[in-house]
């Protein structure tokens, strides 16, 4: 009688902490979810302004064409992106595009005083700010769902109800440290 009264506990307390596991496992994943579609809000935002600038920035430079189109090019890439790590990849190659279209303007200074352009460059500035913060967010909530998976005794739970791995939006480094080339 003893015996069935301790397995019953013994069986109640590992149910409860399953059910406890699985809850927060719940939650880091909702977080993890929320802070990607917070990513994708400033993302729609910057693709959103690109065409603005672009279209503000031929009006001064009409002859740099190869700079726009690879501007718009990766602006479609960055949108059609399907998993997380293609999205990552392409905005690092659309970052980079911005990069070349901005030297570009550096070389027009009637363009670099239009009030337009400036507004859309603050603008741009401040979604970017916004990007580099939901994605430390975003990151922050993948460490912590990634080290809840990995460590023991919940990974067993975890890998048991199919809890995967997700990948953090990183930057490419060595693009961003890049200097941007402009030919004439």
């Amino acid at each position: 009688m003893n015996h069935m009264i301790i397995f019953a506990i013994v069986a109640i307390v590992v149910v409860l902490w399953g059910v406890v596991v699985y809850n927060r496992l719940v939650t880091l994943k909702n977080r993890t979810d929320e802070s990607w579609s917070d990513i994708d809000v400033q993302l729609k935002r910057r693709y959103d302004l690109i065409p603005n600038l672009v279209n503000t920035v031929k009006g001064y430079a009409a002859h740099e064409s190869g700079v726009f189109e690879k501007v718009t090019e990766a602006r479609t890439r960055a949108m059609d992106a399907g998993s997380q790590q293609e999205k990552a990849e392409a905005e690092n190659a659309l970052a980079g595009t911005l990069k070349s279209l901005f030297a570009v303007a550096e070389n027009y200074p009637d363009l670099k005083a239009n009030q337009n352009f400036l507004e859309l460059q603050r603008e741009l500035s401040d979604t970017e700010n916004k990007i580099q913060s939901a994605r430390r967010f975003y990151n922050a909530n993948v460490r912590d769902f990634n080290t809840q998976i990995q460590s023991f005794p919940t990974n067993l739970v975890a890998s048991g109800l199919g809890f995967p791995k997700r990948d953090f939006f990183e930057l490419d480094e060595e693009a961003a440290k890049k200097p941007v080339e402009v030919a004439f």
